[in-house]
C-alpha cells in the first residue's frame, strides 16, 4: 500500500509498483531476514543505512523491513537509532518483532507500535473479544456517527481504566485492518500514539480520551 502508485485506492494491484511488488522485484523496497538463531549485526545496519538515503526509483516511498528485530544486537540498534532519529521524508522502516521487550526503550520510543489483528485475536479471552468487538463497531465505522453517537457509543474508553493502553493497542489493530481498503485510518493511528503519549505524562485521563475520540471523529 505504501508503495502503491495508486494511493488513494489502497493498493490497487495494477501499476507497475504493485505488479513488481508482487513479483519479488521492487526497486524500493528492500528486507532484512535471519534465521531465529541468528544476530543481525551493526554492519547489516550501516549497510541497509547507505542505501535509505538514496532516493526511490519506481515509487514515491522506499520501505525497509527487519524481520525478527530482537534479534539485533545492541550496537546494531544503537546505529539504527541515528536513522530513526532523522529518517528521509520518504522512507518507511517497519521493524518486525515477536518479543518487543529485547528493543531498547531508544528505538520504541521512536516508532509506532502495531499489533498484527489475525495473529492477537485468536489469543484473546472472552472479556477481550467483547471489548475488542464494541471498540471495532465505533472505530471501524467512525464516519458514520454524530457526535452524540460519539458520547453514548463508547463509555468502554471511559470506565475500563485499568485496560486503557491494552484498548488503545486494540484500537490500532482496528485501525490497520481499515487501512488495507482506506488509507486514511493511517493517519488516525497518530492521534492514538498521542493519547497514549499524554496519558504516560499523567494528562487528566477523561480529557485524554476526548482528545482521542473527537479528533478520529472530526
Amino acid at each position: 500500500m505504501i508503495l502503491c502508485l495508486n494511493p488513494n485506492d489502497g493498493s490497487c494491484n495494477t501499476c507497475k509498483s504493485c505488479l513488481m511488488f508482487d513479483d519479488n522485484n521492487h526497486s524500493d523496497y528492500f528486507e532484512i531476514n535471519k534465521g531465529k538463531t541468528e544476530s543481525i549485526k551493526i554492519d547489516e545496519i550501516r549497510e541497509m543505512q547507505e542505501k535509505i538515503a538514496e532516493k526511490p526509483i519506481t515509487s514515491s516511498k522506499k520501505v525497509y523491513v527487519i524481520n525478527n528485530s530482537e534479534q539485533m544486537t545492541k550496537e546494531a540498534q544503537n546505529c539504527l537509532l541515528k536513522t530513526l532519529e532523522e529518517p528521509p521524508e520518504f522512507v518507511t522502516i517497519i521493524l518486525v518483532v515477536n518479543n518487543e521487550n529485547t528493543i531498547l526503550t531508544t528505538i520504541k520510543s521512536r516508532c509506532t507500535r502495531i499489533l498484527f489483528t489475525d495473529e492477537v485475536k485468536e489469543e484473546f479471552t472472552d472479556e477481550e473479544q467483547k471489548r475488542y468487538n464494541e471498540l471495532e463497531k465505533f472505530f471501524g465505522n467512525v464516519n458514520e456517527y454524530t457526535i452524540l453517537d460519539v458520547i453514548n457509543k463508547i463509555t468502554v474508553l471511559y470506565e475500563d481504566k485499568e485496560n486503557v493502553f491494552e484498548n488503545l493497542d486494540f484500537i490500532n489493530m482496528i485501525l490497520i485492518k481499515k487501512a488495507k481498503v482506506d488509507l486514511k485510518y493511517l493517519n488516525y493511528i497518530d492521534i492514538v500514539e498521542e493519547t497514549k503519549n499524554k496519558l504516560k505524562a499523567n494528562s487528566n485521563f477523561d480529557m485524554c480520551i476526548d482528545y482521542l475520540i473527537l479528533n478520529i471523529w472530526n
